[in-house]
């Protein structure tokens, strides 16, 4: 008997233990946890260690502070010119008062997806077709302002939306394909005319410097032919220059070399003290040698008396000679 009672004890003590084991509770990183006592908030416990009342408190929600993402299926709008296309939507936020988001809205996600759709319906409705396709970063700012003022008493905050699909009906995308095609080929023909037009005027460039080019080697030519007959020419001039002045150095050369025999030949003379009739031979002969030339004129000196005269004195001077 007393080892029953032994033994309800124990089990009793380890209910006990194990009873307000499972009453502490851990509150892990990036999570708070929403107590309720009786019924009503009690408070909101951040990460770390804490003691569950038994009986009193319990755990209302788990909350998760990461950010989430959640992505919408696609929902029809109307643009602005009655073009009805699908939109699907990716819509990151998270939780910033867990006692809000707990107590704040029933299904949060559910209203949020809601407040997406219905935003999205009046912001492509001011759109047109042409402008809702390019204007995806508008749509994602407006959207994520809305939404962010809205879901602020929910104790949520959202971060960013974005557009992911945007599908317009079949026609539509028919249109703007042949538009696009359309557009491709008008600019590939601008792009080949544009090509061509640069090869046309680099190849008329390129004709124009070629012409320069040869027309300036051609008067390059031309200057270094003129000079080099003009230093032809100079030289040519310099080299009669110089053949006249040596000619005329060897003239005057040969003049002063006659007159120094003269003078020599004159100074011999007066040396010799020749005779009167030394002097009217050699008179005689150069009056001789001047009638054997070819003038048509002669000029008797008029000291010259006779020829009986210049004969006696000749007859003299030879008989001098002979003794």
């Amino acid at each position: 008997m007393p080892n029953i009672t032994f033994l309800i004890v124990l089990a009793v003590i380890l209910f006990i233990v194990l009873f307000i084991v499972t009453r502490i509770k851990i509150v892990p990183q990036a999570q708070e946890f929403v107590v309720e006592r009786l019924g009503s908030y009690h408070t909101t416990w951040s990460t770390g260690v804490h003691f569950l009342v038994p009986f009193l408190d319990r755990i209302a929600k788990k909350v998760s502070l990461k950010e989430h993402v959640v992505d919408f299926k696609p929902q029809p709008v109307i643009t602005k010119d009655n073009v009805t296309m699908q939109i699907d939507t990716v819509v990151f936020y998270q939780v910033t008062d867990a006692k809000l988001y707990t107590y704040g809205v029933e299904r949060p996600i559910s209203a949020i997806e809601n407040l997406t759709a219905t935003t999205l319906r009046n912001i492509i409705g001011e759109l047109e077709l042409d402008h809702t396709l390019t204007s995806r970063d508008y749509i994602n700012t407006q959207i994520t302002s809305t939404l962010d003022q809205a879901t602020d008493r929910w104790g949520i905050k959202v971060n960013r939306v974005e557009l992911k699909n945007i599908i317009p009906p079949a026609e539509i995308q028919d249109s703007m394909e042949k538009q696009m095609k359309a557009e491709r080929e008008r600019r590939e023909t601008m792009l080949r005319a544009e090509g061509e037009k640069k090869s046309s005027i680099l190849v008329a460039e390129g004709k124009k410097q070629a012409q320069i080019l040869e027309a300036e080697a051609r008067k390059e030519s031309e200057i270094l032919k003129a000079e080099a007959e003009k230093q032809a020419t100079i030289l040519h001039a310099e080299a009669v220059k110089e053949q006249k002045i040596r000619e005329a150095q060897g003239e005057a050369e040969a003049i002063e070399m006659v007159q120094k025999a003269l003078a020599q030949s004159i100074e011999m003379l007066n040396q010799a003290n020749p005779s009167d009739k030394v002097l009217a031979l050699k008179s005689l002969e150069a009056f001789g040698k001047a009638a054997d030339g070819q003038a048509t004129k002669i000029i008797v000196p008029s000291d010259i008396q006779s020829f009986a005269g210049l004969a006696t004195s000749a007859s003299e001077l030879f008989k001098n000679s002979d003794k």
